[in-house]
């Protein structure tokens, strides 16, 4: 498969239910269905626990799949954020007597994204369009039966269940679900939505940023549980204390490697791209990279650290963008011709992303001119070939720039 048709890891993971025909059984109280975060359901004694719900679109296949392994009545819903995708199912799934549980900042982090909603829609769409099926459903709207601060406890059917609040994840509410006598813990999307990747701390799409500070003291509380089987909210589960412990650590590892030298960086008085392209994690603490980048996280670290302003342009200070002067420099470059030329001749010599400041410069002041677009394309499509595809958000932001520089090309 050429690098331009490769389907990036989290693709491939947000779509893995799409095939499911029976719930897969994790133990013999514990079954999944796969989703674009999966949902758990967990047997007792006196009722079933429900981890997550799925997204929208796929309520009733899951209801369906759970079906078969279900004990008895649902009494409980366990929220472990509230993003869609977790809680999507909630109105469909939720029975008489099913009490929804969520951290107490639920409803805050709900109604941050419903307040947002026209801004974030347009932007999420160019990433994920392609890759999660029915964003357009309506997103559900209810209220938890209970909500909770640090911690929320309860036994049904010889289980003890407890939901331990954790910022540090991808929401301010988000949670895991730990069984301490069963020695089971379900991360939902505390360490992204793949393990053992760099995450996420500022998204493309459009999020609050997370602080790298927060995560590793949220990933020091699961550290700390011991945890024999850690259930993430996608991909397979993680089985034995030993590698479980040995992954956080890595983890933890990793992210404090990043931290402190972004923040060394900064005293030494090195500016954020500097930076970007010198922090590196050496062999034995490299994470994958599907969600977020190590380059993406040393940029989020030195921002909520120093802010937007970068001491480097004054007018950035104002509220008029380079743009408003691209046509000038298009007239003193001697023309989009010129500037096409030289952004070929910049990726001829291996230097994409310069070619790419070129032309956008150029397109600020003649955004159909055919030259420009033709080397624009090629510009993205080596892009695409240097990212390896790997990163979803890289990716699918590089594919749509591409088809939509090839559609207005005709």
């Amino acid at each position: 498969m050429s690098d331009d048709n490769k389907k990036p890891h989290l693709a491939s993971l947000v779509q893995a239910g799409e095939g499911q025909t029976e719930a897969v059984k994790i133990t013999d109280y514990i079954h999944m269905t796969k989703d674009i975060s999966n949902a758990y359901l967990v047997n007792t004694s006196d009722g079933d626990v429900l981890i997550n719900t799925g997204f929208m679109a796929s309520t009733e296949r899951n209801k369906k799949l759970f079906a078969p392994v279900r004990s008895g009545p649902l009494k409980y819903i366990l929220l472990t954020q509230a993003h869609a995708d977790h809680y999507g199912g909630v109105p469909a799934l939720r029975e008489a007597g099913t009490q929804v549980v969520a951290q107490q900042r639920f409803l805050e982090t709900y109604k941050f994204f419903e307040r947002l909603m026209p801004f974030l829609k347009g932007r999420s769409a160019k990433l994920w369009s392609g890759t999660v099926k029915g964003r357009d459903l309506p997103i559900p709207v209810f209220e938890p039966d209970i909500t909770f601060d640090d911690h929320y406890q309860f036994e049904l059917g010889g289980r003890r269940f407890e939901v331990i609040h954790t910022p540090g994840g991808e929401s301010l509410d988000a949670a895991v679900v730990w069984l301490p006598k069963e020695r089971v813990v379900f991360t939902g999307n505390l360490f992204g939505p793949v393990f053992m990747s760099m995450p996420n701390l500022c998204t493309m799409r459009g999020d609050k940023p997370r602080s790298a500070k927060l995560w590793l003291e949220c990933l020091d509380k699961v550290r700390k549980l011991g945890a024999d089987l850690l259930i993430t909210g996608h991909g397979e589960p993680i089985c034995c204390t030993n590698e479980i412990r040995q992954s956080l650590d890595t983890m933890y590892d990793a992210v404090s490697y990043i931290f402190e030298a972004t923040l060394d960086g900064m005293n030494a008085g090195k500016d954020v791209y500097t930076l970007m392209r010198e922090i590196q994690l050496p062999e034995n603490l490299k994470l994958g990279e599907f969600h977020g980048k190590v380059s993406w996280a040393v940029r989020t670290i030195w921002e909520e650290h120093a802010g937007w302003f970068h001491l480097d342009y004054t007018s950035s200070m104002y509220a008029v963008p380079r743009s408003s002067v691209a046509a000038d420099l298009v007239e003193l470059a001697g023309g989009c011709e010129q500037l096409a030329e030289r952004a070929a001749s910049k990726l001829a010599a291996g230097n994409a992303v310069e070619a790419m400041h070129l032309l956008e410069v150029a397109l600020d002041a003649e955004p159909t001119n055919p030259q420009l677009l033709t080397v624009k394309a090629q510009v993205l499509q080596q892009l695409l070939k240097e990212s390896g595809g790997n990163n979803l958000s890289e990716t699918m932001w590089l594919k749509t720039e591409l088809t939509n520089t090839q559609s207005t090309l005709g």
